[in-house]
């Protein structure tokens, strides 16, 4: 692979600042977000009534855990604008998510929202390696979903040459990456793989690609995939972090140089690591849920916000700011299967170790009785598809997962492509243990 390690002058003077630095610059925009957001944003006026708090309580950074959380029945609640701490008419662009239930989550950004948006992504491409005059392939969604406009303002702010294609399409991706010869793609981790399909499908080794670089967020991926993608198209993939209600994609990036965790660009996102039970801030090196603070936005400061996500803090290693450790899981998709916590993440892991199965697979929850079953949909390797080698992967899968996860299950080998694809984010997991 190439080398992408950073050259003298790439790195901006606040990812080399030190701790002392950084927490000054924190406090100083933390208390000027917190009284923007009381001052302008009925909503957390009333929040912070409630709780009996107010900005000028925050001293200290530690003070920050005296004020509520946001959910995301916050936004909802809210809908479309209640959230906003400017008028409406001071917004540039609206972005909304599309949820799998209930009302929409809004959020909006005024121009200055939108150059920020666009400076850490910047960032972020530049950590993961890439370059001013780079061709940067999008193929994450465009729309209101944030990934594609978010990944392409920060792509240009680097000075990319950019190739806007969004999802879908495959034989076009593949078209358009032998043409245009990109040297970083953004998509989905699991997109990239449907993209690495249909290169086999074509005869055309994805190792002869002009890829150097994958940034890959928007789903969580392991490392087991990250080996699977560096290998067979001989390229850096990279992990890139964010949500929709912080920002977007560029909260926070793996460097390229460690690949051991994500930075979190602290100059403008407060983390913290609670309890996802009693909400207790937790220690940095404990795991627990991701909660966020934003530092400079204004329409839609977001005050402690609970991402949800699994992971720990870290240790700044190749820049100054502390790193979150690749997220695990989801608080909220988590499978509780017989008293065993159960991620999606874990099984792919396992799938990954089969050299008879595709890196495609669904999970199903059932109940039979009062009991929960769960069954992996999993596709055969094209050169695997004899009964008895399905067979075998199948035994082996459920001996892999039952001896690391800890839960036995049923596994259903299908042919090649039978999985349901998505070019956006994967549907990992379907619950029928209420129907019928």
């Amino acid at each position: 692979m190439e080398d992408l390690s950073p050259r003298p002058g790439d790195l901006e003077p606040i990812e080399m600042a030190s701790r002392d630095e950084i927490s000054a610059l924190q406090l100083k925009r933390l208390k000027t977000t917190l009284a923007h957001a009381y001052q302008n944003s009925p909503h957390y006026r009333a929040r912070f009534d409630e709780a009996g708090v107010h900005p000028d309580d925050l001293k200290t950074l530690s003070d920050l855990s005296k004020f509520p959380f946001t959910v995301k029945k916050d936004l909802r609640d809210t809908y479309p604008f209640g959230m906003f701490a400017v008028p409406r008419e001071k917004l540039a662009r609206i972005h909304a998510s599309s949820g799998t239930t209930g009302k929409p989550t809004v959020v909006g950004y005024t121009r200055n929202d939108i150059d920020t948006w666009a400076t850490v992504v910047a960032r972020s491409i530049r950590a993961a390696g890439g370059r001013p005059g780079d061709i940067c392939h999008i193929a994450y969604g465009y729309g209101l979903f944030t990934g594609g406009l978010g990944a392409h303002y920060g792509a240009e702010k680097l000075g990319c040459t950019v190739v806007p294609i969004s999802g879908g399409m495959t034989e076009r991706q593949v078209t358009l990456i032998q043409d245009f010869k990109p040297r970083i793609i953004m998509v989905t981790p699991s997109y990239m793989l449907s993209i690495l399909d249909e290169y086999r499908k074509l005869g055309i080794d994805p190792r002869s690609t002009s890829l150097a670089v994958g940034i890959f967020g928007a789903e969580p991926w392991t490392n087991a995939m990250r080996l699977e993608i560096e290998r067979d198209f001989d390229m850096h993939a990279v992990d890139i972090y964010g949500l929709s209600e912080v920002i977007g994609p560029g909260v926070a990036n793996e460097c390229m140089e460690t690949k051991d965790g994500l930075h979190v660009w602290e100059d403008h996102f407060y983390p913290e690591v609670v309890d996802p039970e009693t909400g207790e801030v937790l220690p940095d090196g404990e795991m627990g849920e991701l909660v966020f603070t934003s530092l400079t936005k204004e329409a839609l400061p977001i005050i402690r916000y609970r991402t949800r996500d699994l992971t720990r803090l870290l240790p700044g290693t190749a820049r100054a700011m502390r790193r979150i450790e690749k997220i695990t899981g989801r608080s909220d998709d988590m499978m509780i299967l017989r008293g065993v916590n159960v991620f999606p993440t874990q099984i792919e892991e396992q799938i990954l170790k089969c050299s008879g199965l595709a890196p495609h697979f669904q999970i199903e929850l059932t109940r039979n009785g009062r009991m929960d079953d769960m069954i992996v949909h999993v596709e055969a390797m094209p050169n695997a598809t004899g009964s008895d080698v399905r067979a075998h992967s199948a035994k082996e899968l459920a001996h892999h997962i039952k001896s690391v996860v800890g839960v036995s299950t049923k596994v259903k080998v299908g042919d090649p492509d039978s999985v349901e694809r998505s070019a956006g984010k994967a549907k990992r997991v379907v619950d029928n243990r209420l129907k019928g």
